[in-house]
């Protein structure tokens, strides 16, 4: 695959809407893609993930690249454009994260199912549903089928996310969401009784002192706790009941005690519940935070292609405070594990998501090289 035909993928795929739970037509679309460009096995999978596989299944090593089809709302026109940068192209998921699926599947192709014989290797690349929702439906079913009794657990895994061509990420923080629900009947603003709302804002602020004391002495955002408000709405019924919703949710540091975190908040949520008023929380999208090593043969494998693409680059490690299907297949497969892929991450669900071409084409030489690397460990 030349760098032509790795755009033409590239944009077609990003051309393609593919919110959360809607990914069909570009699942059925990049497995056509796949299979048409000398994948062995190009299908969807029994929860929709677009996967594309070179190299015997019986393989000495498997390497699983594993991005996500899905995206979050927003219509941007899908273009290419020159600037400064060069060629850029346009449109929702061109950074996260259809750019680093894009170039997986073309490194992929470049490589080849020969090559991949000759070298007892297995690759796979997934484009997985379900990220941007809390559930992750498709890397829990790739961690489920590498469980090392169905499949054997693979050696090495990239994560598809945007961190420039020249980054690999280390770890991502955890995550919790708590969808909250208060309620108690009507009364005069005068009164004595505290509004929902204020109820509700006492809440927070228990959580707000509560991250301000776990923080003190940590500098680093990676090692805070770090809580949200993302949601907070009040009404009031036809049933004369005054009703407060609101959604919190926190970014976990390594080592956070997150059941022992959940048991304080109920109880805190109890304390202020009376004869009037009643709080019901629900926790949900637990991700226990994850973090790599770096002294293994992937990343040596990932510094070595970085370098080879331009000596005059110092290859860079970040850690990430948002969470990714790393978070997934980390705590499962215990494997060698980084993400990686072309793009700012800034721009990440923004009206201005575009990514540079020669950036895309300078990663696929990367994850290529990489493969090439790995091989040689």
């Amino acid at each position: 695959m030349d760098r032509a035909a790795a755009i033409e993928l590239l944009q077609g795929l990003v051309a393609i809407p593919s919110l959360s739970r809607q990914e069909t037509d570009a699942s059925q679309w990049l497995a056509r893609q796949m299979q048409s460009s000398g994948y062995e096995r190009a299908f969807v999978d029994e929860v929709g993930n677009a996967v594309g596989e070179i190299g015997w299944r019986d393989a000495q090593r498997t390497v699983v690249l594993l991005g996500h089809i899905d995206t979050v709302p927003g219509n941007i026109p899908v273009r290419i454009e020159s600037s400064a940068e060069g060629d850029v192209l346009y449109g929702r998921g061109s950074v996260d994260a259809k750019g680093p699926l894009a170039t997986f599947a073309a490194a992929g192709a470049r490589l080849g199912s020969q090559w991949a014989h000759d070298h007892n290797i297995r690759v796979l690349v997934v484009g997985a549903v379900e990220e941007e929702a809390a559930t992750s439906k498709g890397a829990r079913h790739i961690g489920a089928r590498f469980d090392g009794a169905r499949e054997p657990i693979p050696d090495a895994c990239v994560i598809g996310e945007p961190s420039h061509w020249h980054r690999v990420t280390l770890g991502y923080k955890g995550r919790l969401l708590m969808d909250l629900v208060a309620r108690q009947p009507m009364a005069h603003t005068a009164g004595r009784d505290s509004s929902i709302a204020a109820v509700v804002v006492e809440l927070w602020n228990w959580v707000s002192t509560h991250a301000a004391a776990t923080n003190a002495g940590r500098e680093r955002a990676f090692e805070q706790l770090s809580p949200s408000l993302r949601r907070f709405n009040t009404f009031t019924g036809d049933d004369m009941i005054d009703t407060a919703e609101a959604q919190f949710a926190w970014r976990l540091p390594i080592g956070f005690d997150s059941d022992q975190f959940m048991i304080d908040l109920t109880r805190k949520a109890r304390e202020l519940t009376t004869e009037r008023t009643t709080l019901e929380c629900r926790f949900r999208g637990l991700e226990q935070p994850w973090r790599g090593d770096r002294q293994n043969a992937l990343v040596r494998s990932f510094l070595s292609a970085i370098r080879a693409a331009d000596a005059g680059v110092q290859p860079g490690f970040v850690l990430k405070t948002g969470t990714s299907d790393m978070n997934v297949v980390g705590p499962i497969w215990r494997c060698p594990i980084v993400a990686y892929g072309p793009g700012d991450s800034a721009l990440d669900h923004t009206p201005q998501e575009h990514l540079p071409l020669d950036e895309y084409w300078r990663a696929v030489a990367v994850v290529e090289n990489m493969l090439r690397s790995f091989t040689r460990t």
